[in-house]
């Protein structure tokens, strides 16, 4: 945690694309595998795509501005290159799809002040051009704003640490951030991602949605998301053993801490290394699902 937790601070990897237009809902619910057309205006949720296969291209935070806007909050993926998959897929819908670099992504160890916690779904809270995005969990608050560069007033500061604290939460919370040698590699259930109620097994079609189901539905999953800390820094895409074979994968990681696709069902006492260093297991946290 940083020193002055409540100073915000610059988030330069966190990027926005933008949907626009009549179908961009209906487009939206089409193509990603969260239940769009179920979420109300002013009102987020975890989301992604996903190829025909069932692999991840990117997750995502999915705003809901009004019937007709919709915001993809990208952690990992460049907005310009998902825009351009994206638009392969448009046809006759009446959508835009345009990257946003001008919206500045800021964050700050504090709670936010326009939230709804009443509500099931989380909230926008919007003043002046500003959207605010509460992103608390166990490990405590946490919120993201989002602004024009013209009306943020002074620009949020670049502070190393507390990015990398920003990172360690997403990780400990069981938000996997994955980097481009990790896209189109894993299902959203080996990324544990039902934790965050990011996909829908319920909602209709969707790529990939028949691998998702099935998978759901027979109970084939076996690997999932397990979150690991070192006592050096562990990088991503890393080998983990587990008893001394090799047995899973870091998709993320930030300093010593690191998550991991192990299979689910493994020897609970058997030693787990990466890159041939002892790692520790750890619970991960709640409450960030949305």
């Amino acid at each position: 945690m940083p020193d002055n937790p409540s100073t915000p601070f610059a988030l330069p990897g966190q990027r926005l694309l933008a949907l626009q237009g009549p179908d961009a809902v209906r487009f939206a619910h089409a193509q990603f595998m969260s239940d769009v057309a179920g979420l109300g205006d002013g009102e987020w949720q975890w989301s992604g795509w996903l190829t025909p296969k069932g692999r991840v291209i990117a997750l995502f935070a999915l705003l809901r501005l009004d019937p007709q806007r919709l915001w993809l909050l990208l952690p990992d993926a460049d907005p310009e290159a998902l825009a351009a998959q994206l638009r392969r897929f448009v046809f006759r819908s009446k959508v835009a799809i345009e990257a946003r670099p001008e919206l500045v992504v800021s964050g700050a160890f504090v709670a936010s002040t326009r939230g709804r916690p009443e509500t099931s779904r989380a909230w926008l809270g919007s003043t002046g051009g500003e959207v605010e995005l509460d992103m608390s969990g166990d490990g405590g608050a946490r919120t993201l704003s989002i602004a024009p560069a013209a009306t943020a007033g002074d620009a949020p500061a670049i502070n190393d640490a507390s990015q990398r604290a920003w990172r360690a939460f997403d990780l400990a919370h069981g938000l996997p951030r994955i980097d481009d040698g990790q896209a189109d590699r894993w299902t959203p259930q080996q990324l544990s991602l039902g934790r965050l109620r990011a996909y829908s097994v319920k909602k209709g079609c969707y790529p990939g949605q028949e691998i998702v189901a099935r998978t759901h539905f027979l109970g084939q999953a076996k690997r999932g998301l397990v979150l690991l800390e070192g006592d050096a820094p562990i990088a991503p895409g890393a080998d983990v053993h587990v008893g001394g074979a090799s047995s899973g994968t870091v998709v993320g990681a930030e300093g010593a801490l690191a998550l991991a696709v192990l299979p689910l069902e493994r020897d609970p006492v058997a030693a787990i290394e990466v890159n041939g260093a002892a790692v520790r297991e750890r619970p991960l946290q709640g409450g960030l699902a949305r």
